[in-house]
């Protein structure tokens, strides 16, 4: 995969069909990988393609990286569950389906650990979203790298996110409301979640708006609750489950929790998924007099 990876990305930048190929590359002592931006064909050579390409790559797509978007057309290697965001963001207008070149990768789930044994990556762990995931086979691509995966998801939602939203889903109101104030009591505000999300591209977020001062800006209760609710609610009916809060969070809040149930809720108010048509909009942001309407109470 890795051979065919390189030969496309060399091709597209001699032709000069892109500027610049947005890929996963090793560190220095090769214990995991990082984003690289290949702008010459013969750096080609430093993409990479294995289990621990983890990163969602498609935030450099938005306008938190102009020095990114000032290099002109880039072509980008994208999981099928990193094209879903990339979906979202030509469906709201941010981005145009041929300003980007898509480079899709056949994906089998993806580590964000691993034991390093001669060389050999032994995964240990494999987040919920890969259990589930039904896009292995990339799709809306201009090229597929890999072999077509045969992985079919379960008909139930399985994992440690759905189990922990059933156990939660169980409790009182007040149980729930507790779980949730203790959650965000660590937040320490650092804004690693919307930093690394794509769909949080807002030049000015509403965390730095202060006339009037919608959200307090010190890591208390109040200011806590405000900043995790309202960036959730900014999700519904966008957010693909790609795991990128969650995983960049330092305090370890479970974000993937209150992301996916509102997943589940739309899935079953509007029977919709983000991600899969760039020509369907959100359910919240269009009208359908078919939506159901029973939440009117």
């Amino acid at each position: 995969m890795e051979n065919a990876l390189r030969k496309k990305a060399k091709e597209l930048l001699e032709k000069g069909e892109v500027k610049v190929v947005i890929g996963f590359g090793w560190n220095r002592d090769k214990t995991f990988t990082t984003p690289v931006f290949i702008t010459k064909p013969e750096d080609a050579e430093r993409l990479v393609w294995n289990p621990l390409c983890v990163n969602n790559l498609s935030v450099y797509l938005t306008r938190k990286f102009k020095d990114i978007q000032a290099l002109g057309r880039p072509a980008i290697v994208a999981k099928g569950c990193d094209i879903r965001n990339i979906l979202v963001l030509i469906s709201e207008g941010q981005l145009k389906r041929e300003d980007v070149f898509i480079i899709g990768v056949t994906c089998n789930g993806v580590v964000y650990r691993q034991e390093l044994r001669k060389g050999e990556l032994k995964p240990e762990i494999m987040p919920t979203k890969c259990h589930n995931c039904d896009v292995r086979n990339p799709h809306a691509t201009d090229f597929v790298v890999g072999d077509k995966s045969d992985f079919k998801p379960p008909e139930s939602p399985t994992g440690m996110v759905f189990n922990k939203i059933k156990e939660i889903d169980s409790k009182e109101a007040t149980g729930r409301w507790d779980f949730w104030v203790n959650e965000f009591s660590r937040c320490i505000k650092c804004y690693a979640c919307r930093q690394v999300c794509s769909l949080c591209y807002c030049e000015r977020c509403i965390t730095e708006k202060n006339m009037p001062q919608w959200i307090e800006t010190s890591a208390h209760p109040r200011g806590n609750l405000s900043w995790n609710l309202t960036r959730a609610m900014h999700l519904v009916g966008r957010c693909t489950f790609c795991g990128e809060c969650e995983r960049a969070c330092p305090v370890n809040i479970p974000l993937n929790v209150i992301n996916q149930k509102m997943i589940t809720v739309v899935k079953d108010a509007f029977d919709y998924k983000s991600g899969y048509d760039e020509k369907t909009h959100p359910p919240m942001i269009v009208f359908s007099p078919d939506d159901k309407d029973d939440f009117i109470k």
